[in-house]
C-alpha cells in the first residue's frame, strides 16, 4: 500500500515544508536562553520564561486554529499561521530598540502563535492524505523535515547570534527570518492546494464529548504533554550543561546542541523505516526506556565531562520518533473529530511552557545536571503510554 498517493504528492510536499519552518523557530528559541542569560545577566529561571511565552502561546492558539480551519480551510490556516509567524519575528527589531525583555516575550508569543496555527493545520492535513493504515508513517515522513529545520535554526543562531551575542544580533537575525517568511507566504498564496474544508459543520461540543470517551486519545494528550516537557527541557539546557561539563563558551557548546539535532534527524528516518517491521508503539517503548537510562547517566555522572555530554546527545536520538508517534496513535481511526483532536494534542505542548521553568528552578537550586530529573520523569510517562498501547496490540483492541 502506497504511503503517499500520486495525487497528493504536491500538497504533501508543500505542507511538509511547514514542518521545517516551525522546527527552525523552535530550536532558534532554545538557543535564546543561553543568549539572554549572558546579555541580560539572567538566572535559568528567568530565561525559561522564553519557553513559557513560546509554548504558552502554542496552548492558547491551538484550539482557535482548529476551529478556524474547520470553518474555513487548511490553506487559510497556513496563511494565517505564516502571517503571525512573520509578524512576531519582525517585532524583534523594535524590541531591541526598546531594550525590553517583556517586548521580546510578546514578540516570541506572537511568533509561536503562528507556529501553533501551522502545526494544528499541517498535522491532520498530512494524516488525511491517504490510507489510515499508513497515516502514522506518512506523518513521520513529514515530521522528518522538522529536525532539518531545527538544524538550520541552530546553525543560524550559532553563526549570527551566539558568536557575538547582543540584542542587535538577536533581533536582526529574526528580522531576516520574518522577511523570508513573507516570501514563502506569497508562494503559498499563489499555489493551488486542496482547500480541505469540511463539507458539513459538525458540533464542536459533540466532538469534545466523543474525544473524551476515547481513552487512547485522552492519555495520548497526557503523554504528549510530558513528552514535549521532556524535549524542550532537554534542548533548553543542552548548551548550559555542555558549557559546564566541558568548560567552553556558548558558540562552542552550540556545536554539541547541533549534534543532538542531527542525531534526532537521522533517527527519525531510521525509526520511520523500522515501522515497516515493528509497530510504532513498540518502537516508542524501546526508545523511551533508552531515554530514561540516558537521563540517569546525565544526572549521576555530573562532572564526568564527555560521558555526560555523549549521553545528553543520545537522548535526542531516541526522542526522535516520540512526538509524531504519540500523535498518530492518539488520532488513529478518527475522521470528523481529527481537527479538534489535533488541537488537543497541540495544546499539550503546554508541557514545554510549564515544565521548563520547573527545570530552570531545579537548575538554579541544585545544578543543571540535577534538573534532568524532570525529563526523566516525563519519559516514564511516555513509556507507560507506549506499553499500554503495546498491550492493546497484543489483545487486538487497537
Amino acid at each position: 500500500m502506497k504511503v503517499i498517493e500520486n495525487k497528493h504528492i504536491l500538497p504533501f510536499a508543500l505542507v511538509s515544508m511547514l514542518f521545517l519552518l516551525w522546527g527552525l523557530a523552535n530550536n532558534m528559541t532554545d538557543t535564546l536562553l543561553a543568549a539572554f542569560k549572558k546579555v541580560m545577566q539572567m538566572s535559568d529561571s528567568q530565561t525559561s520564561l522564553i519557553q513559557f511565552a513560546f509554548y504558552g502561546s502554542y496552548f492558547c492558539f491551538a484550539l482557535p486554529a482548529a476551529l478556524f480551519i474547520r470553518k474555513v480551510s487548511y490553506k487559510a490556516g497556513i496563511i494565517l499561521g505564516l502571517t503571525l509567524y512573520a509578524g512576531g519575528a519582525i517585532l524583534f527589531l523594535p524590541a531591541a530598540k526598546a531594550e525590553s525583555y517583556l517586548f521580546y516575550l510578546v514578540a516570541i508569543y506572537i511568533l509561536a502563535g503562528g507556529c501553533s496555527v501551522l502545526e494544528t493545520t499541517a498535522n491532520p492535513y498530512i494524516l488525511s492524505m491517504g490510507s489510515p493504515e499508513t497515516a502514522t508513517r506518512r506523518l513521520n515522513i513529514a515530521q522528518s523535515l522538522n529536525p532539518i529545520g531545527s538544524i538550520m535554526g541552530i546553525m543560524l543562531s550559532k553563526q549570527f547570534i551566539l558568536r557575538d551575542i547582543s540584542l542587535n544580533s538577536i533581533s536582526e537575525t529574526y528580522m531576516g527570518l520574518g522577511v523570508v517568511l513573507l516570501a514563502i507566504m506569497a508562494v503559498m498564496l499563489m499555489s493551488r492546494m486542496p482547500e480541505g474544508k469540511d463539507e458539513e459543520q459538525h458540533n464542536v461540543r459533540a466532538s469534545f464529548k466523543q474525544l473524551l470517551k476515547n481513552k487512547r486519545y485522552v492519555w495520548g494528550v497526557v503523554a504528549q504533554f510530558f513528552y514535549v516537557g521532556a524535549q524542550i527541557g532537554v534542548w533548553s539546557f543542552t548548551i548550559r550543561l555542555t558549557m559546564q561539563e566541558l568548560n567552553i563558551e556558548e558558540a562552542s557548546a552550540a556545536t554539541y546542541y547541533l549534534a543532538s539535532i542531527i542525531c534526532f534527524c537521522m533517527a527519525r528516518f531510521l525509526f520511520t523505516w523500522l515501522m515497516k517491521f515493528y509497530h510504532p508503539a513498540k518502537l516508542m517503548a524501546w526508545a523511551s526506556a533508552a531515554d530514561i537510562a540516558l537521563c540517569l547517566i546525565v544526572i549521576l555522572m555530573n562532572g564526568s565531562g564527555m560521558i555526560a555530554v555523549i549521553a545528553l546527545v543520545l537522548i535526542s536520538f531516541f526522542m526522535s520518533l516520540q512526538f509524531p508517534t504519540i500523535y498518530g496513535i492518539a488520532l488513529e481511526g478518527m475522521n470528523d473529530d481529527a481537527k479538534i483532536g489535533a488541537s488537543g494534542l497541540i495544546m499539550a505542548i503546554l508541557g514545554g511552557a510549564l515544565l521548563t521553568p520547573l527545570q530552570g528552578y531545579i537548575s538554579d537550586v541544585f545544578g543543571v545536571s540535577a534538573s534532568y530529573t524532570v525529563p526523566l520523569v516525563c519519559f516514564v510517562v511516555v513509556l507507560w503510554y507506549s506499553m499500554a498501547n503495546c498491550k492493546q496490540i497484543v489483545n487486538d483492541k487497537c
